[in-house]
Formats: structure tokens, C-alpha cells, sequence
């Protein structure tokens, strides 16, 4: 396994540690070491893929790995919030009816040949939703707090949320309108 794969492996198995922390709910501990711990996790996001390019080391693993590890990372995340009252269930749903949506669009796309490239809209959107994710851990915690109220810490974590639903559904849309072609053709199977 290279060393891309495995710091991509160490991202999927830091879920259940954050998700776990999350839960506990310790006030002044619980919301601040799970966004350390998710912030970390999503930063090994970038050293993978560096590391992997660099080396010449890019590998079928990877290639599935890679974008799993993010997709699990933000929808834990986002469960968590809708098991705790910080999220509202219908946009984790729409979030991760999107993800689905859109990897198994890609998947088929693969499978006839066809490559569907990360897009910016798509680096946006995953860009947006580990900000908003991060914002709603901090938004009880002393470092959103020192800089503005409770309730001022709250609407800016929601609006961040806000946007990153923007950018997923934004760019699911985006994918499917570059897969029209593919998708809606006599030759679609």
C-alpha cells in the first residue's frame, strides 16, 4: 500500500474517533477537539493527493479511497448534527442524496468508458461543506464565541452550512448537465 493510501486509510479510520467525541457532548471539550480532529483529517485530504501525484504513485485504491474518505468524513460529520439539533435532517438528506447521486453517475460513466473529472465546482462544494462542518463544531465553543455572541456564532455557522448545500446541489447539477449527453442518448443503456 503506498503512503498516499495509507494517509488516506488513517482519514476514514479518524471518523469514528471524531464522531464519538462529537457524541459525548463535554461542554467546552467535546465540539472543539472533534473540529481539531475533523479539520486534521480533512487537511490529510490534500497531503494524500500530493503525495500521490508527486510520487507518481497514483493507484486504483486511491482513485476509490480517496473520494470515499471524503464523502464518509462530511456525512458523518453532518449525521452527528442532526443527532445533536445542530442540523435540520432535510439537508443532510439533500447533501448526501447528491453524493450518491453523483458517484454513481461517475461510476457509470467509468464503466462505459467515459471520465468525469473533479470539476472546481466540485472542489468548491467539498471546500464549502469542511468550512460549514467546521463552523458548526466551533459555533459553541470559545473561538467562535470570542469573536462574536452565541446567537451571532449560530447564524454564521448556518449561513456557512447554507452556501455549502448551494455549492453541493450547485455542482451535482453541473455534473449531471456535463453527462447530458452520456446520460440522455439513444446509446444510454
Amino acid at each position: 500500500m503506498t503512503l498516499a493510501n495509507k494517509i488516506t486509510f488513517f482519514r476514514i479510520c479518524l471518523i469514528p474517533v471524531f464522531v464519538v467525541i462529537a457524541l459525548l457532548q463535554i461542554p467546552h471539550v467535546s465540539d472543539l477537539l472533534a473540529a481539531v480532529i475533523f479539520v486534521f483529517a480533512a487537511a490529510t485530504d490534500a497531503l494524500d493527493g500530493y503525495i500521490a501525484r508527486s510520487r507518481n504513485q497514483i493507484t486504483v485504491l486511491g482513485k476509490f479511497l480517496d473520494p470515499l474518505a471524503d464523502k464518509l468524513l462530511i456525512c458523518s460529520a453532518l449525521i452527528v448534527f442532526v443527532q445533536i439539533g445542530r442540523v435540520d435532517a432535510w439537508i443532510v438528506i439533500l447533501i448526501i442524496m447528491r453524493e450518491f447521486a453523483i458517484t454513481g453517475l461517475r461510476t457509470i460513466a467509468v464503466s462505459e468508458g467515459e471520465v468525469v473529472a473533479a470539476s472546481p465546482l466540485g472542489k468548491l462544494k467539498t471546500i464549502s461543506q469542511i468550512i460549514a462542518v467546521t463552523a458548526l463544531f466551533l459555533q459553541n465553543t470559545i473561538v467562535l464565541q470570542s469573536f462574536m455572541s452565541p446567537f451571532a456564532a449560530h447564524v454564521f455557522a448556518q449561513i456557512l452550512l447554507y452556501l455549502a448545500l448551494f455549492f453541493t446541489l450547485y455542482s451535482g447539477v453541473d455534473y449531471i448537465w456535463k453527462c447530458r449527453t452520456f446520460l440522455f442518448t439513444k446509446n444510454a443503456k
